[in-house]
């Protein structure tokens, strides 16, 4: 399992997934979600938010047009000259994974 979970209270999960908070509250008190309470409050699995909000087509309709979804199309790189090469990527992988061999090869 992962160490780096994301939680989110219900009023930050109803903004990023554009639904009303009642509704994540309602999904709480049904099981939906998977969560923990920190000092009285809900904090919910983002993992858990993404499954719940892709089981319903007006939930992740509204996801897209009045969640995050609506931002999307925003951050993708229009300009193909400033985009990086798929050669040049996996180039620097591949020197990122050389250069770790070669000190893993000096430790021992």
């Amino acid at each position: 399992m992962n160490e780096n979970i994301i939680r989110l209270n219900p009023s930050q999960a109803a903004q990023l997934f554009g639904v009303n908070e009642r509704t994540i509250r309602r999904a709480l008190k049904q099981q939906k979600l998977r969560y923990i309470v920190v000092r009285g409050r809900y904090k919910i699995n983002f993992e858990s938010l993404v499954e719940w909000s892709q089981k319903n087509i007006s939930r992740k309709g509204k996801l897209n047009q009045e969640g995050i979804g609506q931002y999307v199309e925003r951050w993708k790189i229009k300009n193909k000259l400033f985009s990086p090469s798929p050669e040049a990527v996996k180039s620097d992988t591949n020197d990122t994974n050389e250069h770790t061999n070669n000190r893993e090869l000096q430790n021992t």
